[in-house]
Parts: C-alpha cells; structure tokens; sequence
C-alpha cells in the first residue's frame, strides 16, 4: 500500500491546479487520475474556454477569476507557453436583458455591476457599434453588447500539462490511467482503492468531475448530475476571415427559450475554423456510457438554430465535433466544502459549465485549506449547506 499525505483525485482543471500547488508548496501529493491527463474523456479539453474577469454569474466568483488570471500568466513565464489569449469578450443580449436562462437572467446588467464594483475596464455598445466593430455578427437592431477587452480565452490541455509538469518537476507523484473503485474512511486516513492497489492518504482533495457522484453516494447524487454536451466547429468563408482571426470570444443569448444560448471563438492557430457551443441540460448520464459520437445531424441543427441567422462568414461545413460533460449543480454554481462525514475530505466540484476560468485560483485554495484550513479567497457561497440535503448536516 502507498501511503502520502495527500492526494487529488481527478487530475483536470482542478485537479492539477491543486496537484501542482500542493507540489509547489513541498507538500507530500500523489495525483490519480483514470485516464492519462490532458485527456479527452471529461470536461477539461476542446482546445479553449471563454475566460472574462466581470462574471455575471455572481460577485463571488470575481476574485477567482482574477487570481487566475495572475497564476496563468506566472505559469506562462515558467513554461514559455501561451495559455491565456486577451482577445475580449462580447456578450450580446436583447436590451431589456429578459433572457431566461440559470444564471444568466439580467446577465448583462449583473455582468455590468461585477465590472464596475471591481474596476474592470468595458463598454456598452448599441448595436450599430457592434456592426461597426465587429461586422462578422449580425445583430439585431434591439440588441446591445457589452465588451471587456481584457477577457478571452484560456487552452485547457495546455493548462493541465503544464501544471502537472511542473507539479512532477517539484516532486510530486501521478498515478495515471488508474480507476478509484471505491473510498473508504479509515482511522488511518482516506483509503482509495484502485485498480493498482491501495493508496492510504491524509487528506484528499476530490476533484473528480462527472465521476464524483458515484464516488461520493448519498445525498451528493442528489447535487451532482452530469450532463452530455457537444462542441462543433465550422469552416469559415473568406469573407471575414481577417475578423473572425482577430476575436472577440462571444457569448449569446438571442430568445426567450433557455435553448437560445450560444456562445464561440474566434479562428485560432489558422485553424480555418471557428468552435461554437450551446448547453443542453437533460437527463443526467453515466458518464462511463457516454455516446461520444456527435452526428452530423447535430451540429446542422446548431448551425440552422444558432449561427445561421447570426454570424457572417461561417459556412455550415462542419470541420469537427466533440463531446463534453458538464456536472451540474441544481443553482448551477460551485461546491467547494468539506465532505459532511470526513473533514480530511475536500469536494471540490466548480462545474455546471462555467468553472474553468476559475481553475487556477480553484486549484490554489484546495491547497490552502487541506494545508492551513483556510483560504485566502471567501468561499462561503460554495458551501453544502445551502442544498436541503446537507443542511442539517
């Protein structure tokens, strides 16, 4: 049996955030992981993630964001790597701002606050502004935008490498493309048992992702529900190109429906391509049954519903496409607590579809609490007991 002080469990965005702050601070970590990460399998790839500092979602996710922000541009330094393009953001909405969506109801307004409570540099544009300034978007005359230009996009493989590079260059250990079938609360420690025997650890960090769940049981299935999306990727036309080079990131909501959602990147490396996605909040699904195949029925309809009426310069030829899985909460914001029965147990599961951006910060507060207890960010409107199922507990 291997034994440490700690370990992480689930070694994506989180995970390895956690695995090489634990690492940097000489501590004794081990990081397990099913796969062999930077993978395809979980919700930590796709080659981009929308990053903006002002986050409509709520004001306690700002300081994350932003301690991101500096831990992505140390890494760079230390990798030589670019992992954080400031390409801007433009949230386009309806000017009554009446889209109903989770999280996102008066997101324009809520993300206009979120900037000007934290200074954060951005514009109001009507909509001949956007035309003007961004003519590959064709916007309705009844809709705004707001613009951060320090906003953009993060490279969630490039993310995840580097953290478990330099993490293993500190002295930490990865066991990979290893299976936790079960945990077990010992006098001793944290018992994982794997598929290549037991690890005994003093505190573990359970960054897990759609695989939480079932690792976790009980009320935590009630909390955690993991969902199938998809991404796609459209060949662009010539006309535009030199727009859809330059960005922004966007994100959309156009109706009234929680389906009229989009959002997307701009051509990235000359792909010739640019990477939309919408959400789809269904039936929660086992992640180990996923259907990994995205027909090209699928991204057609995305193109029809979304891109068609919307975007210029993108043809409905499909370059790619690719599944994702998102574990979603019922308020779709973040858990990061104590488990109830065992505090040598930290849950932490930002999802519902918006963490990455705050990994690196995520990564670095998991450290600080099973190392001192305490974090430096406020955390408290992570916690378990808002749900009925833990209140009490």
């Amino acid at each position: 049996m291997r034994r440490c002080e700690y370990a992480v469990l689930g070694l994506g965005a989180m995970g390895s955030a956690a695995f090489y702050q634990l690492a940097k601070a000489g501590a004794d970590v081990i990081g397990i992981d099913r796969y062999n990460p930077p993978h395809p399998h979980g919700s930590t790839h796709g080659e981009s993630r929308i990053t903006r500092r002002a986050i409509g979602e709520g004001m306690a996710y700002v300081p994350l964001v932003s301690r991101s922000h500096e831990i992505w541009r140390d890494l760079e330094g230390q990798t030589g790597q670019t992992l954080l393009s400031e390409v801007g953001c433009l949230i386009i909405s309806r000017a009554d701002d009446a889209v109903e969506r989770p999280g996102r109801t008066g997101f324009i307004q809520r993300t206009r606050e979120a900037a000007n409570r934290y200074s954060i540099p951005h514009e109001i544009l009507d909509a001949n502004a956007i035309r003007q300034r961004f003519p590959q978007f064709a916007v309705a005359d009844d809709e705004i935008g707001y613009f951060e230009p320090g906003a953009g996009y993060v490279e969630p493989e490039r993310c995840v490498a580097a953290q478990l590079t330099l993490g293993k260059a500190l002295g930490g250990e990865t066991v990979l493309d290893t299976k936790v079938t079960a945990i077990e609360h010992t006098p001793d420690g944290v018992l994982l048992k794997t598929t290549l025997g037991d690890i005994l650890a003093q505190k573990l960090v359970l960054s897990a992702g759609s695989g939480a769940p079932s690792l976790l049981g009980g009320a935590f299935e009630t909390i955690l529900s993991p969902t199938r999306q998809s991404m796609h990727w459209f060949e662009l036309e010539p006309e535009l190109r030199q727009e859809w080079a330059s960005g922004p990131v966007f994100i959309w909501p156009h109706g009234e429906s929680a389906d009229d959602f989009f959002y997307g990147f701009p051509e990235i490396d000359g792909l010739g391509a640019i990477k939309i996605a919408d959400e789809a909040y269904g039936n929660p699904i086992d992640p180990d049954q996923v259907d990994r195949n995205v027909p090209l029925s699928a991204s057609a309809e995305k193109y029809t519903r979304h891109l068609a009426p919307r975007l210029k310069g993108v043809s409905e030829r499909r370059h790619k496409a690719v599944t994702c899985l998102y574990t979603a909460t019922p308020d779709s914001a973040f858990v990061i607590d104590w488990h109830p029965n065992d505090e040598r147990i930290l849950v932490v599961s930002p999802c519902s579809g918006h963490g990455f951006k705050h990994s690196a910060a995520i990564g670095e507060i998991a450290a600080q609490l099973v190392t001192t207890g305490q974090s430096a960010i406020d955390i408290s409107a992570f916690s378990l007991s808002r749900f009925p199922a833990f209140s009490g507990v």
